[in-house]
């Protein structure tokens, strides 16, 4: 069953225990589990703080993210119906967000295999400004469920750090 849904984007931070369980259950489907790594670094879904987007009543992304000492670190940002911009919507209410708190970095950790999210990000003024060889191969050992191979069959072992300043 296609799902027809409207190009009017809404964004808000999750306010129900319904949103929190569709959250935690969007990262066990999307990241394998209530953590993510990045470089090095644990980030446990709970602790994070995240906004979803909404077409038509309907839950279509979400984004997590996590401020820090010296900016904002994107930590997710997954859009379930494609097409719609949501990740775009996602992205830019995040930004908002850190602007409206003062905080003019955010940056971003993806895999070597993830080319449309480089493509994703580079578009919206986001430049690499880092590569951590291996990372991904010591991630593994922390979260086994990390693929080996990723996009387009590309073997996965590096993360790329991507900053923008807003």
């Amino acid at each position: 069953m296609k799902m027809e849904i409207s190009r009017k984007i809404e964004v808000a931070p999750p306010l129900t225990q319904d949103d929190r369980e569709w959250l935690r259950t969007l990262w066990l489907n999307e990241w394998g589990g209530e953590t993510m790594i990045s470089k090095g670094k644990t980030h446990y879904f709970q602790d994070l703080d995240a906004v979803i987007a909404w077409a038509d009543g309907v839950r279509v992304g979400a984004a997590t993210y996590n401020l820090e000492h010296d900016g904002c670190e994107l930590i997710s940002i997954n859009a379930t119906v494609e097409g719609l911009g949501a990740g775009s919507a996602l992205i830019s209410a995040v930004e908002q967000a850190l602007q409206k708190a003062e905080v003019d970095r955010i940056w971003l950790i993806t895999s070597n295999d993830n080319l449309d999210a480089l493509r994703f990000y580079q578009r919206r003024g986001y430049r690499i400004t880092a590569v951590y060889p291996d990372a991904i191969d010591e991630a593994r050992k922390l979260k086994p469920v990390i693929p080996q191979v990723g996009y387009y069959e590309i073997p996965i072992h590096d993360e790329l750090e991507l900053e923008k300043f807003l």
